[in-house]
């Protein structure tokens, strides 16, 4: 099942089940993903469905850290359980050990030396890692390891 059936599917469940807050983040998703298909002309792959979900997640920690910083525990309540809806599409995220193993292994693969390669080495990272861990994390990572 890809992820644009799943979403319809869960999206009619949580209509059955009068979930509203669950059927108010997929009903966003959806739009997003759509949104994308407009832009785009053609449907959406796998991958891009995924890099969307991805987006909308980003979107979701970045306006939590704001809520937080503002005081308003109401907003970031709900934040936190939209986060925890999108997260639910996507791919279990890797461990640090395994991204550390896949970032020596593209450190390998580039010859990287110096932090002057770090961009030889993201550019061999992220493909592997798409949507199962965040690219600060991985800048960070790859920064220790050069």
């Amino acid at each position: 099942m890809t992820l644009i059936e799943r979403l319809n599917d869960d999206m009619k469940t949580a209509m059955k089940n009068k979930d509203k807050a669950r059927l108010s983040v997929i009903r966003m998703v959806r739009s997003s993903v759509k949104n994308k298909e407009i832009e785009l002309k053609r449907p959406l792959s796998e991958d891009e469905a995924l890099d969307v979900v991805a987006k909308e997640l980003k979107q979701q920690k970045d306006s939590l850290v704001e809520f937080e910083q503002a005081g308003r525990d109401d907003l970031a309540e709900k934040a936190r359980s939209e986060i925890a809806v999108l997260q639910s599409y996507l791919p279990e995220p890797l461990s640090e050990q395994e991204l550390k193993g896949i970032i020596q292994e593209a450190i390998t693969e580039t010859g990287a030396s110096s932090k002057a390669d770090m961009g030889k080495v993201m550019r061999a990272v992220m493909p592997r890692v798409k949507g199962r861990a965040d690219g600060q994390l991985v800048n960070r990572l790859v920064q220790e390891s050069l």
